[in-house]
């Protein structure tokens, strides 16, 4: 896998306003994507800070390249369920998303994704995820 095939799937794979996230990939290795949310006006709330709606978008969007990364090409797939703390609010600094791959059976995979700022690196959004593969 290499980066210009992850970052490629995000126009491929995801709707026009997924993109319009400006997600762009930061890093990967065997089991884990991380991606770089910039800061933007049109995602912040009241404070600058960055709303959940959002990190949760960002965060199913980071499993999905993750589980790309861990297959090595697309596989169908469909959000089963994400469960999401926000722990912090995170303001004034882009979001760094990391997606990380626990299991990926023949019909099911778990994940969780951490959200932290890109500046202080403190957590501000966990979340676990399954997905069914398609």
């Amino acid at each position: 896998m290499d980066r210009d095939t992850l970052q490629g799937a995000l126009p491929e794979y995801f709707a026009p306003w997924v993109q319009a996230l400006g997600l762009q990939v930061e890093a990967f290795d065997a089991d884990s994507v991380t991606l770089r949310l910039p800061q933007n006006p049109q995602l912040s709330r009241v404070g600058d800070m960055l709303c959940g709606q959002a990190m949760m978008a960002a965060a199913d969007t980071a499993m999905v390249l993750a589980l790309i990364n861990q297959f090595g090409s697309f596989r169908p797939c469909t959000t089963v369920q994400m469960n999401t703390s926000f722990l912090k609010p995170l303001s004034g600094q882009d979001a760094l998303v990391q997606a990380r791959v626990l299991r990926a059976g023949k019909t099911l995979a778990f994940g969780e994704i951490d959200i932290r700022g890109a500046q202080d690196g403190r957590s501000a959004c966990r979340a676990g995820t399954t997905y069914a593969l398609l």
